[in-house]
């Protein structure tokens, strides 16, 4: 079986309204031939129905999406060579494996002789280790060994665009982490510009080139998994991107002659932290922000090294071991947060920690608007200006 051909994608201000509903909001997205590019965000955001649109089982109210210069918008599915890969499998239960992989294989323009079909079949049931599973029937597989006979029927057909509808999510968390594997070096050895859906944010870290965030049918970032991870546009994605999940605290932005910082004051303690002066970014006035740390950058001041770090005093509330890790929950001036600590740290419920922040993981967040002004970090090239929609190429493969 050959290397899929690659063809890029375009959407262009895509909108699908259903009556006064807007599920899809004027996307922009450019999709390069060959990217693996995933789409996540809560239920309801809007990336399945994106992606029926590419499929062409969803008509596009407003917008044009193109395959390369091809504009699709009225091309039937049968003629947009895209290949679909469901949740659910949706295998035909009286079809064996084999039977299921080729049905339909000749319903577009393209014909392959039986010869070229069993070729396709063994190639592909191989790469997918299932060679022997090909003549059960689908009540004989396991969840795992049917979600491959799907992506086998999708993989012979050569598809221009390969679409994955959330295809892990019926499937324990072994199999989910084997599949998620499974599915790069598929994509490394065919090619094919693929399109992945999921509301799971650690297959879409592990899996896309890029990942769109999608929030009530608005792109909020489009970014590589790394780049989302270390600066976030807004609270949104710095809150959904990431496990465990982002400290926000309420805090206020202050100058003290030429100094900047960041302090939170209440009747249970509080903190002062200062800041890159020099960052233009930073207001001149006082102004409320929220405070964004992960729980990974919070260190126990008595084992940190940092220079001039203030500290941030934790009560603590529980603790749960993980193994590798501690995760501690508890307040830092009256807000709830939490710290991860090394797994053999001596914590005990009631006590006060001393943390103490990487004063290269500090992001703030405007109070109103919640998008970001603040990253203490310096950002890579061409994203200081970038907007939350521009994409920027970049690939973990």
């Amino acid at each position: 079986m050959d290397t899929a051909s690659q063809t890029p994608l375009s959407l262009r201000e895509v909108t699908k309204q259903y009556g006064s509903l807007t599920a899809v909001d004027a996307i922009d997205l450019e999709i390069e031939a060959g990217e693996f590019v995933v789409i996540v965000g809560p239920s309801g955001c809007g990336k399945s129905t994106t992606l029926r649109m590419i499929a062409g089982l969803e008509d596009i109210t407003d917008g044009e999406l193109y395959f390369g210069d091809e504009l699709m918008n009225d091309i039937e599915p049968k003629d947009r060579n895209v290949a679909m890969v469901f949740q659910n499998y949706a295998l035909y239960p009286h079809m064996s494996a084999r039977r299921n992989m080729v049905f339909g294989i000749n319903a577009g323009d393209d014909s392959y002789s039986d010869g070229e079909i069993d070729e396709r079949v063994q190639d592909a049931a191989e790469t997918l280790g299932i060679t022997d599973l090909l003549d059960r029937m689908p009540s004989q597989l396991s969840g795992g060994e049917r979600q491959r006979v799907a992506l086998g029927r999708a993989l012979i057909r050569d598809p221009d665009v390969l679409l994955l509808d959330e295809p892990l999510a019926n499937l324990d968390a072994k199999l989910r982490t084997e599949m998620r594997t499974e599915l790069d070096q598929l994509h490394q050895q065919f090619g094919a510009t693929t399109v992945y859906v999921t509301h799971n944010q650690t297959e879409a870290m592990t899996l896309g080139d890029r990942v769109v965030v999608l929030q009530d049918g608005e792109i909020q970032q489009v970014d590589s998994p790394q780049t989302l991870y270390d600066f976030p546009q807004n609270r949104f994605v710095a809150e959904f991107i990431g496990s465990p999940t982002i400290n926000l605290l309420p805090v206020s932005v202050g100058a003290d002659g030429d100094d900047r910082y960041i302090e939170r004051r209440d009747g249970q303690g509080g903190f002062r932290i200062e800041l890159d002066a020099a960052d233009e970014t930073i207001p001149d006035e006082r102004t409320e922000a929220v405070f964004g740390v992960r729980p990974e950058d919070l260190h126990l001041e008595r084992t940190a090294t940092y220079e001039h770090a203030s500290a941030l005093s934790m009560t603590v509330d529980t603790t749960e071991p993980l193994g590798n890790s501690m995760l501690v929950y508890g307040t830092i001036a009256g807000q709830a947060a939490k710290v991860q600590l090394d797994a053999h740290t001596s914590v005990s419920v009631g006590e006060t920690l001393s943390l103490v922040c990487d004063p290269d993981r500090i992001h703030l967040f405007d109070a109103e608007t919640e998008e970001v002004f603040y990253h203490s970090a310096s950002a890579p090239e061409g994203r200081a200006a970038a907007s939350p929609t521009e994409p920027v190429s970049t690939s973990h493969n």
